[in-house]
């Protein structure tokens, strides 16, 4: 089914959400949240049009953050963009009472949605899976909810079936789909219809998420070539499948650079390398890059004529 054939659902600001939407990271000064880096990194964003923006995400280091910075990067998000792309807060966490705090706080704070992972570490099975996410929906009405699926850093799993139920609550619109399995974005779509919204959980599977219904990716690459994303997005939603392709492929080296090491800490030392922030400073436990992967990342920018710009 062509993705720009399925439903999509238009934010309190009025915009839609789809497309290329970037993971943002969050730059660190001196061990603080860099805001003036961070405003800049928005504002270049929105001029090589960046779909939607998705603020404390996994590749915004949110493990790692107090609910104080998380409080201000939604709200620096909020303000800086003001309405021209919807702002997605993550408020996820492993404990559905905290989550719920997080929620009202990003609803209040007046962000368009809110992205929320499968809770960590505890294991939950499916029921208490849904009843997590059925709990967080009934406590805050008033924002949609996006469902964050990524078994590879949570040990969990949504099965198609559980997100088919979570889909009957009125304010879960969709789910960012990270298993990397296409037989599972497959049954999401075909037990949930068209108006639930799919979105890619990476940026690999980007192109065959869209050819089989999704509405977008939530994009690490998108920190770095955020034109270029979007321009895949747009080509998708279109149905412009031949130039999507394309792109897909030229986009290709660069998907597997941006995971030479643990996301964030190439994106981010893409980012200080290309000039956009000062510093690519990470937060323990994670680690600077490695040098020999710093060579290998700046080979890979070199290619797509990205350093000393």
């Amino acid at each position: 089914m062509p993705a720009k054939k399925r439903g999509s659902k238009k934010t309190k600001s009025n915009q839609t959400l789809q497309g290329a939407i970037v993971a943002i990271v969050t730059p660190f000064k001196d061990g603080k949240v860099d805001e003036e880096s961070y405003r800049e990194l928005v504002e270049w964003h929105l001029k090589n049009g960046t779909h939607g923006i998705v603020v404390v995400g996994t590749t915004g280091e949110s493990a790692t953050l107090s609910k104080e910075e998380k409080k201000r990067l939604y709200e620096l998000t909020v303000e800086t963009v003001n309405g021209r792309i919807p702002v997605i807060a993550g408020t996820g966490t492993n404990n559905t009472a905290q989550s719920i705090e997080l929620t009202q706080m990003a609803a209040d704070i007046g962000v368009d949605a809110v992205l929320m992972v499968t809770p960590y570490y505890n294991k939950p099975t499916q029921e208490g899976l849904y009843q997590h996410y059925k709990a967080v929906a009934e406590a805050v009405k008033k924002v949609p909810i996006i469902l964050y699926n990524v078994p590879g850093r949570t040990s969990v799993s949504l099965a198609p079936e559980t997100v088919a139920r979570l889909a009957k609550i009125k304010n879960i619109i969709g789910i960012k789909e990270a298993t990397g399995c296409m037989k599972q974005v497959t049954e999401i779509i075909r037990l949930c219809g068209p108006k639930f919204l799919v979105f890619s959980g990476d940026d690999f599977t980007a192109f065959p998420t869209m050819a089989l219904g999704g509405v977008g990716v939530i994009s690490v690459t998108s920190n770095v070539l955020p034109k270029q994303m979007a321009e895949m997005m747009n080509a998708c939603l279109k149905g412009n499948w031949s130039k999507a392709q394309k792109l897909h492929y030229k986009l290709y080296p660069m998907f597997k650079a941006m995971f030479l090491e643990t996301n964030p800490v190439p994106a981010k030392t893409a980012l200080a390398l290309m000039g956009k922030i000062a510093s690519a400073e990470v937060r323990l436990p994670l680690a600077p890059m490695s040098e020999a992967n710093v060579e290998k990342l700046k080979e890979v920018l070199a290619s797509y004529k990205l350093l000393n710009q």
